[in-house]
């Protein structure tokens, strides 16, 4: 029995679709079994550098609406009509997979089926709340480099998804937490501030 696809074989294996543009259903469709996680390692790549607003907050919100269904144990993510309508062409989806590939096989040379509970069908709603909790924090990260922390931590976690990685799962909840506690830092410094200028 031939092993499934690691995370950039599927990236690869988007770029091949075949027409000038690919609908986001046809992605979702394509990732299966597999969706949840793979559109989590999406939407933490972005934020693994520096990237001015909106992008976090963006990523953020739409990462928040995915982890509340993994939370609430559907099998599938549901996008709305109008964005799983929506297109993108060839050339825009392999110059982002050419730029994602790079991080993720350099990963994955350190990832292999390890503690596999922790991505069971039963850990999903568990792992939804983690996530939910990451994207929060992407929404108020500080701009530019707050969410990088986040950023990392989501891509670990979603990459141990489709890895079957519990280790990774869990490296990327300890960076979360670590990330989490920068971003507390940092607002508990500008409130503080700002008490001192005003009071």
């Amino acid at each position: 029995m031939s092993s499934p696809l690691r995370t950039s074989g599927l990236l690869t294996a988007l770029a091949g679709l075949p027409g000038e543009r690919i609908a986001v259903g046809t992605i979702v469709s394509a990732l299966q079994d597999r969706a949840y996680a793979l559109l989590v390692v999406l939407l933490g790549l972005p934020n693994c550098l520096p990237m001015p607003p909106p992008i976090p907050l963006v990523c953020g919100l739409v990462l928040a609406f995915i982890a509340v269904q993994m939370l609430t144990g559907r099998r599938m993510p549901w996008l709305p009509q109008a964005l799983l309508k929506r297109s993108i062409g060839k050339p825009e989806l392999n110059r982002a997979v050419a730029r994602a590939l790079p991080a993720l096989t350099w990963l994955e040379r350190f990832s292999q089926p390890r503690l596999t509970m922790l991505g069971g069908r039963w850990a999903i709603p568990v792992l939804g709340l983690v996530i939910l909790i990451l994207a929060l924090g992407l929404i108020v990260a500080a701009p530019f480099i707050g969410q990088i922390p986040l950023g990392l931590a989501v891509c670990l976690v979603g990459l141990g998804l489709v890895e079957r990685d519990g280790v990774l799962i869990i490296i990327g909840a300890v960076v979360g937490a670590a990330g989490l506690l920068l971003s507390a830092g940092f607002a508990y410094a500008i409130f503080s501030g700002i008490h001192e200028l005003f009071f």
